[in-house]
């Protein structure tokens, strides 16, 4: 038997065993199962290899969270270091251990001013399920028991718990669910290029951010400030497409907050650790957060953890509340995982990461993309920051008119990059890219003419080229 079959065969024994016991998140099982999964058998720096020997450009830093790339030395070592001095121990009675305890103080030095009280969690969902608990509990503190309802954004991504979900404005995540849950309520985004496309006109970016922030006050309004608890949004949204907001937006929606007395929660999921050419997206866009959320990035994706910020406001009522906090995880703070995202932090202050994103790599993805796609008769435009961008694919350039089946052309572009060795996400017809942030100019230019040709091949496809 050759090599290559040796090898195709541990695949195909690989994707028997995984159709029979494993359900993917966010999949068909049962087309999956027939199809046969992807084996990713090693990595390093920005590049997956795969159980055939294929080699992918991770254009999406896995789900935006290798920082560091890939087969990072010092990571894996402060993580054995860990597991030998100290696997495992929890918070619950009355104790806690020094990685926690630094990560802790870390974080308090990094975050936007003020925002020096942290709990520990692990992943992005169950930060964001925290911090709603969190918000509800600061309201009964307060004396105002009927501040319930959590607003957020259409388009918006914030996890998968009831809770999460519930805040998620991605609609296709309720049904199956029976959610949302009830004291849950939506206001539009800002999602400028669609803003013809939706019946807004020719209306300008800033215009637009005005426009959308004085629909969060009528929501306000229409259900009563004391009966609303806080509003929940992205920097930049995610998951719901890579949607950036207009300068005027996030001034004119952290001025209504502090109208109303209603609590701002910023999700830094995404959007932390670098990734937008600061520390956290608060700092790109001036936000200050009564409560951040944070995950992915903190510790390049190596470990599970999340965290929860709290600003003076809730954090000094909470942490003086002279009772019982009836919340928390078996590894809240796990010190493994702690341990691994201290030294995350460390090389990405040595190194300068977040500078470096913002002063050049960032800046060079951005021109190389649009010198390279710009003209492109499918692309409708190229938006970004630091180490994000999306590419818009649309029916027609001069009009901003989407494609009539939505998600179609994207599809058949992220097949395309599969096979052409990138990992390009699709989200509806958006394209978007957020790469490892130690990724190079050379590579840059890689991933650029990658991209360029598997969207020529979409254009090919679709009788455009």
């Amino acid at each position: 038997m050759s090599p290559n079959s040796t090898v195709h065969n541990q695949t195909r024994h690989w994707q028997a065993l995984d159709a029979a016991h494993h359900i993917h998140p966010f999949s068909d099982t049962a087309a999956l199962g027939k199809e046969g999964v992807r084996v990713i058998t090693s990595a390093k720096g920005i590049y997956l290899t795969d159980s055939e020997g294929k080699r992918l450009l991770d254009g999406m830093a896995g789900l935006w969270c290798v920082q560091l790339g890939y087969g990072n030395d010092e990571l894996a070592e402060a993580g054995a270091k860990a597991l030998h001095e100290l696997p495992y121990y929890n918070h619950f009675f009355k104790t806690s251990n020094p990685y926690t305890i630094d990560l802790a103080a870390k974080l308090a030095q990094l975050l936007p001013q003020g925002l020096e009280r942290i709990m520990f969690a692990n992943s992005g969902s169950e930060a964001n399920d925290s911090a709603l608990k969190l918000i509800r509990y600061y309201w009964n503190l307060q004396g105002k028991p009927k501040k319930k309802i959590h607003l957020s954004r259409e388009l918006a991504y914030h996890g998968v718990t009831m809770a999460a979900a519930s805040l998620s404005g991605l609609t296709p995540m309720h049904p199956q669910f029976d959610l949302p849950l009830p004291g849950f309520e939506k206001v539009p985004t800002v999602y400028w290029y669609g803003a013809k496309a939706h019946g807004y006109g020719d209306i300008t970016p800033d215009d637009f951010g005005t426009l959308i922030a004085q629909k969060l006050e009528e929501k306000i309004l229409a259900l009563g400030p004391e009966h609303v608890a806080s509003f929940s949004a992205e920097p930049i949204h995610g998951a719901g497409g890579l949607i950036f907001p207009p300068a005027t937006y996030w001034p004119a929606v952290q001025e209504i907050c502090r109208k109303y007395d209603v609590l701002l929660h910023v999700d830094e999921v995404i959007t932390g650790f670098g990734r937008t050419g600061n520390w956290f997206g608060s700092h790109t866009y001036g936000i200050r957060p009564d409560i951040m959320t944070m995950a992915k990035g903190l510790s390049s994706g190596y470990q599970p953890i999340s965290a929860v910020a709290l600003g003076p406001r809730m954090g000094d009522a909470i942490a003086n509340a002279n009772e019982e906090l009836v919340h928390g995880y078996t590894y809240s703070g796990h010190p493994v995982a702690c341990a691994v995202a201290l030294k995350n932090l460390e090389i990405m202050e040595r190194e300068r990461i977040p500078e470096v994103v913002g002063k050049d790599t960032g800046p060079y993805l951005h021109a190389k993309l649009r010198e390279a796609l710009g003209d492109h008769v499918l692309v409708g435009e190229i938006r970004g920051a630091g180490l994000l961008a999306a590419i818009e694919l649309v029916d027609d350039k001069a009009e901003r008119r989407f494609f009539p089946e939505i998600g179609d052309t994207g599809t058949i572009c992220r097949n395309h990059c599969f096979k052409e060795g990138l990992v390009m996400r699709a989200i509806r017809d958006t394209m978007v890219l957020s790469p490892p942030l130690t990724i190079t100019r050379p590579e840059i230019d890689e991933l650029v003419r990658l991209a360029r040709r598997c969207i020529d091949l979409t254009a090919r496809d679709l009788g455009r080229l």
